[in-house]
């Protein structure tokens, strides 16, 4: 069981890198149960919102809150390219992290707990996987792992940061039936995502960013060209902008 699944609401919220605005005014909520696209342009704070409802950011104005709701029942998944693929772990120990807000440093694993990982490894396919090391596996095979990883974690919001960047297609599919489960079973999720046709196919509401909020509400009235077009015009004025001031580029 998860329990009652509060909203997450973003009150005005603001976040500045080196005083140059990554967010910024940004209101609304994460309905409880709720299944959420982020989208927009590169560099238009999807994934700092993200960390910054996991508190990796610091927030220069505004806040988030997450009433009743402890930070580390909030499962969050970063980018695949933050994640350290040479470190000498194997699969199962992976998975078994997700464990680690009940178990903590000196918890132990009773049948229970290692039934769990090995359910959440053969949910994933990868049943048998479990003594390989990370840095064997294949980028949709860590990607899998990660996913088995945030079973275990039960929790009842889910932050998701481009979980199909650079994936095959069937393990993309695996992973959505898993993204459609959890949603079925009342928990709030929430994915930054590019694709925009498989966000129109299979998430009911969108955020669409820009650095500043464009649109947020059902996916069909978010994504429409018209507020594609204006999140694309603000990105690429504040980029002009960027630029212009700095008198050199720098990458999105």
């Amino acid at each position: 069981m998860i329990g009652p699944v509060p909203a997450i609401e973003i009150d005005d919220l603001t976040i500045a890198y080196q005083r140059e605005p990554a967010l910024h005014h940004l209101t609304g909520r994460f309905e409880p149960g709720s299944l959420t696209a982020i989208v927009g342009p590169n560099g238009a704070g999807k994934s700092t919102l993200l960390k910054a409802i996991v508190g990796l950011v610091p927030v220069s104005e505004g806040k988030v809150i997450c009433a009743g709701l402890r930070q580390h029942r909030i499962a969050y998944l970063a980018q695949t390219a933050e994640i350290e693929r040479d470190f000498p772990i194997h699969v199962r120990d992976v998975v078994t992290m997700g464990l680690w807000h009940e178990i903590g440093v000196f918890g132990g694993m009773n049948r229970a707990r290692h039934a769990r990982v090995d359910a959440a490894l053969d949910a994933v396919g990868l049943a048998r996987h479990g003594e390989r090391p990370i840095g064997a596996l294949s980028a949709g095979q860590l990607q899998r792992v990660l996913f088995a990883r945030l079973l275990v974690q039960n929790a009842p919001v889910i932050l998701l940061d481009e979980p199909f960047a650079a994936i095959d297609e069937r393990t993309t599919a695996d992973l959505m039936a898993l993204i459609h489960q959890w949603h079925s079973e009342g928990r709030t999720v929430a994915a930054v995502l590019h694709d925009v046709a498989a966000v129109r196919d299979a998430f009911p509401q969108s955020l669409l960013l820009a650095r500043e909020p464009v649109a947020w509400g059902p996916t069909a009235e978010v994504l429409s060209a018209e507020n594609l077009q204006r999140a694309r015009y603000l990105s690429n004025s504040w980029h002009e902008l960027h630029h212009h001031s700095h008198d050199e580029g720098h990458p999105a």
